[in-house]
């Protein structure tokens, strides 16, 4: 049980350091956004859980993409390109999702709202 405790501590940690990226925080706005406007489009339950798992998804990949971003920055203080590219490519992962969402959550809407 012990194990179990210290993984929570350390995933609340990740949750509170997670929260001071701008990034994370449109994203999770975004998500409470799309939320809100699949209810008005009375979209269907497999879109809300296509899209909860994209969300869920994505912020792992955010978090990986600022773990990156913060061991880079500690091994590498000053610029080097194979620092920009394994920031660049954390980025480009993010991004990849990002647009995933989007499809998601455009496909869900035209389903809902009939145009599809």
């Amino acid at each position: 049980m012990n194990h179990v405790f210290a993984a929570v501590r350390y995933s609340i940690g990740g949750v509170r350091r997670l929260w001071l990226e701008t990034a994370f925080r449109h994203e999770t706005t975004a998500f409470a956004g799309l939320i809100a406007v699949f209810a008005m489009a009375k979209a269907p339950l497999w879109g809300y859980v296509g899209a909860s798992l994209l969300y869920l998804v994505t912020i792992s990949i955010e978090a990986l993409n600022t773990a990156v971003e913060e061991m880079t920055d500690h091994a590498s203080p000053e610029y080097s390109k194979m620092a920009e590219h394994a920031k660049d490519l954390g980025s480009f992962a993010v991004f990849c999702l990002l647009t995933s969402n989007g499809i998601w959550a455009a496909y869900v809407l035209s389903t809902a709202l009939g145009w599809v």
